[in-house]
């Protein structure tokens, strides 16, 4: 049996984000109420648009893009400015997508740079010329790796008042192990020490040391680091969730969307429905790239279809985002868009540096079957990312009650920078809110009713025990 192949999608919760941002103060820009069309970079002839060609630097993310008729080429800029090494492809997800969409600000000055369609906004301004100090060899020795290094941080990361000590302190880890000459292994190993204890699942720091791939991750919380730790693993476990719950569906029961969705009835009266990432719903491998998401949407909204039809006769439905991962940030967002009738706005983004408006993401009703009877949405501290952010897109709903435990407290978009060596380093810099202001990052998103869903004592049975207990609540509410 098939199952995640840790389609590490958290990340795709930042082709829909971005780096939209902006400081508290008020008023400030919100640009993409006056932008032009989405128009494609390169066009279908092979080409790039005559219009977008030139050099663009970004406002927060630490960009600067050259583009001239063969294509784009993407620069880190802070302190320093270089061309990152891209020897042996793509080191993530979130590394492996490029700005395939603009559309021109008034005056042609600056313009919007998305990844996707749909995606958030990353305000690019035009410059005369690159800058004299943008190379395209760029210093792969170990101080000019570690200033990149700790300069994107400090230029970059959103939250050290959440998850201290700050970047001085940090800094100070890294600055007192660099040494000239020093090999990558020790590079590595003053590198990960600024992470350590950071407890931010969004944060990363990849790369190859003597012909090992390498990974330095904090922030998973209790239960994965738990069932990663016993007799099977993680594989184990979730094999042991999934063929227990097609156990108690029956015959409704649809594992589907390439072992993503599982769905089906509890009893004739409650729907279930059970997503483990926010996408990878097809076998395409031109992952980022406009045929992709637009193959991800379809296949979403055909299983989605299927599943809402059978549950139009329910009197409710239970939303199990207790695994869920994360993934792309639009289908996140399309989640909620099927327990409503009405728009509204589910979150605000805004990152650090940007100086535009906090971003509004709407939520649209689907145009496929819906649900709007009470929903029971059961989440974990295994549900990040992309699963927080339909939670909390969710929570504005008054139809949806939140059982389970507190979530991750992982909803930042990575922000990925090459390093000058190639190593790859991702950074959370982008700020999630509730409608109301309310910045749940690092605290998680806490249930309105407390369930227990994945005891150490019993990872499995204690899932079917919380379905129980929401079955139960359901039914009740529903006399």
């Amino acid at each position: 049996m098939t199952f995640l192949t840790r389609f590490s999608l958290p990340v795709l919760a930042a082709l829909l984000a971005g780096c939209a941002a902006g400081s508290a103060s008020a008023p400030l820009p919100q640009p993409w109420l006056d932008a032009g069309s989405l128009q494609e970079i390169v066009t279908p002839s092979g080409t790039t648009d005559p219009a977008v060609r030139g050099v663009w630097r970004s406002r927060g993310c630490g960009r600067l893009l050259r583009i001239d008729e063969g294509g784009v080429s993407q620069f880190e800029i802070g302190e320093r400015c270089y061309l990152p090494l891209r020897e042996g492809g793509a080191q993530s997800e979130m590394d492996s997508v490029s700005y395939h969409f603009f559309r021109m600000l008034p005056g042609g000055e600056s313009a919007i740079f998305q990844l996707l369609r749909g995606d958030t906004n990353v305000v690019f301004d035009r410059l005369e010329a690159m800058p004299d100090e943008c190379g395209e060899q760029p210093d792969a020795g170990p101080e000019a790796v570690a200033q990149a290094f700790l300069d994107a941080f400090d230029r970059h990361y959103a939250f050290f008042d959440r998850r201290p000590p700050d970047h001085d302190v940090r800094a100070e880890r890294v600055l007192a192990q660099l040494r000239p000459g020093m090999d990558d292994a020790a590079l590595w190993d003053a590198l990960a020490s600024y992470l350590d204890g950071l407890s931010d699942s969004h944060t990363k720091l990849i790369g190859e040391v003597d012909g090992t791939r390498r990974r330095v991750q904090d922030g998973q919380g209790q239960t994965l680091p738990m069932v990663r730790s016993a007799e099977g693993g993680e594989t184990a476990w979730l094999v042991g969730l999934i063929g227990q719950t097609m156990a108690r569906l029956g015959e409704t029961g649809h594992h589907t969307g390439r072992d993503r969705i599982v769905w089906g009835m509890l009893d004739d009266r409650v729907g279930y429905l059970q997503i483990f990432q926010m996408g990878g719903f097809t076998d395409r491998e031109d992952f980022g790239s406009d045929a992709w998401a637009q193959a991800e949407m379809a296949e979403f909204n055909r299983i989605m279809d299927e599943a809402f039809a059978a549950f139009a006769t329910a009197d409710a439905v239970v939303l199990d985002l207790s695994n869920n991962r994360g993934g792309w940030d639009r289908i996140a967002k399309m989640v909620p868009g099927r327990f409503t009738g009405e728009p509204y706005t589910g979150f605000s983004t805004q990152a650090r540096g940007s100086g535009l408006a906090p971003f509004p993401h709407r939520i649209s009703p689907a145009e496929g079957p819906r649900f709007t009877g009470p929903v029971y949405l059961l989440t974990s501290d295994v549900t990040v990312s992309g699963g927080e952010l339909a939670t909390l897109a969710l929570r504005q709903n008054p139809r949806v009650t939140q059982v389970g435990q507190t979530m991750r407290g992982a909803f930042s978009t990575p922000l990925a920078k090459r390093l000058p060596n190639g190593w790859l380093l991702e950074l959370s810099n982008e700020v999630f809110a509730a409608p109301d202001g309310t910045v749940y990052e690092e605290a998680g998103l806490e249930p309105q009713v407390a369930l227990d869903v994945y005891p150490a004592s019993s990872p499995v049975a204690g899932h079917a025990r919380a379905l129980d207990q929401v079955l139960a609540l359901a039914l009740e509410h529903g006399e």
